[in-house]
């Protein structure tokens, strides 16, 4: 079998007295895409900084790409592409000129050549002469990712990489994500997204420093264990109001002219449900639990480190 791609052990990292990594440990395969979910401030930054090289843990060990995550970071580092949030590059200069500004800073032999091709590669030959400043959110997610692949890493790290991305070029993004894996490229991503976070082989919940779940999003889902329950008719504001707080219900969401009830106790929720069902005149079904679902319900058994 193929040795992981990233095997990571107890990793633990504090900034003063504050533990924003706390004893997290998996691995990740080879042409694996693997998602990070969690709060803002929960550490799933950290955590990926940690596995790229960029700061070295305070505790645990592991490997990335066959190297020692504490003394190969600087090996490490040559072999990632990391693609950050905020676009930062020169918007005075074309797309053309960044992609050789960023060549340079590799020492790429053959810079000019290297250029054409990820031009070409990620379509770009076309608007090659236009401003970086000029560029749609998705041209300039395109320019960004272009940045990072240039140099053939092994490992890509996205940090919410379509927040502002219209739904069209977010598409476009994970179909070349994809492709890429294929071609046994491991991908790293955060991401607030529900619909990114399916489109992951796997994914990791972390909740303050800590992992409190991973796996596929199915298994992720059904070892929540939660129940839902759809609400319909004419007085679903009514039921909403009066489900708070009852007996087995975790959540009440509204969805569109809908209301979904979650709870982890099957046999609590139903009674609670019909209850208020009976006396407000609405109609109650079963549903699939949603990834968004257990998402809210982590977040809400979380406690945050940082306070």
């Amino acid at each position: 079998m193929t040795a992981p791609a990233i095997s990571v052990q107890h990793l633990t990292k504090r900034f003063g007295d504050k533990t924003v990594v706390d004893d997290v440990s998996m691995d990740v395969a080879v042409g694996e895409i693997m998602g990070f979910l969690g709060p803002n401030g929960s550490g799933k930054t950290t955590t990926i900084r940690l596995m790229c090289g960029l700061l070295e843990p305070d505790g645990g060990d592991g490997q990335v790409l066959g190297f020692d995550i504490r003394k190969d970071r600087r090996s490490i580092k040559r072999k990632v592409g990391y693609m950050t949030q905020k676009f930062s590059f020169y918007e005075d200069l074309t797309i053309e000129e960044n992609l050789r500004f960023v060549a340079g800073l590799y020492g790429m032999k053959g810079a000019r050549r290297v250029v054409a091709d990820t031009l070409e590669d990620l379509g770009l030959s076309t608007r090659r002469k236009q401003l970086a400043g000029s560029l749609s959110g998705g041209w300039k997610q395109r320019l960004a990712l272009a940045a990072c692949i240039m140099h053939r890493p092994d490992l890509l790290i996205l940090d919410e990489p379509t927040a502002g991305v219209d739904p069209k070029a977010r598409r476009e993004f994970w179909d070349e994500i994809h492709a890429r894996a294929q071609g046994g490229l491991t991908v790293l991503v955060s991401t607030h997204y529900m619909d990114e976070a399916e489109r992951c082989h796997r994914i990791g919940y972390i909740s303050y420093g800590k992992l409190v779940a991973k796996g596929t999003v199915d298994e992720v889902v059904h070892d929540a264990a939660l129940s839902t329950l759809v609400i319909t008719g004419d007085n679903v504001a009514e039921a909403a109001r009066a489900l708070k707080d009852a007996p087995g219900v975790d959540q009440v969401a509204p969805f569109g002219k809908t209301l979904h009830v979650v709870g982890h106790d099957a046999k609590a929720l139903r009674a609670s449900v019909d209850r208020i069902a009976k006396q407000t005149g609405v109609t109650a079904d079963h549903a699939e639990t949603s990834l968004e679902d257990v998402f809210i319900q982590l977040m809400g058994a979380s406690q945050d480190n940082m306070q």
